[in-house]
């Protein structure tokens, strides 16, 4: 069992932050919200592990192995497969662990096509629209599924 591992799987393009359309997504990296939420977790008492795949099968892999590990919770921002991927959606429901979806912006004020989200209906919760703080949101709502 991973009680106290936070799975925090980030998709398509993410690997680009920081020089990804920065007025939309943000200046920060996903190294740098990789160390700042490291040391979030640590004050928490939490351990992650932050993974990034350009590659769907990835994504779902994970989501399976955080069932079998038994993981506190998962962080997904799913990029642009949010909005097109039954697979995903499938796979969060395969799986006993919660999963928090993450977005950088808030799709509902952005193209039509993101209004959608095929992981928001399986997901214990969405937190949208405030840049890289939006994961720091997530993992203290991971942290209280703990109580």
């Amino acid at each position: 069992m991973a009680a106290n591992l936070v799975l925090v799987l980030n998709g398509p393009n993410l690997n680009l932050l920081g020089s990804r359309e920065p007025h939309i997504y943000g200046h920060d990296t996903l190294d740098s919200i990789a160390e700042a939420l490291e040391d979030r977790a640590r004050a928490l008492g939490l351990e992650i592990d932050l993974r990034q795949s350009n590659h769907e099968g990835h994504l779902i892999d994970w989501l399976h192995e955080a069932g079998a590990r038994g993981c506190l919770a998962v962080i997904l921002n799913a990029g642009g497969l949010t909005h097109t991927s039954v697979a995903l959606h499938d796979a969060i429901k395969a799986i006993s662990v919660p999963v928090i979806e993450v977005h950088l912006s808030n799709p509902h004020a952005r193209e039509s096509f993101r209004h959608h989200s095929f992981i928001s209906a399986v997901a214990r919760g969405v937190i949208c629209g405030f840049g890289a703080q939006s994961y720091h949101l997530a993992l203290d709502a991971a942290a209280q599924l703990r109580q």
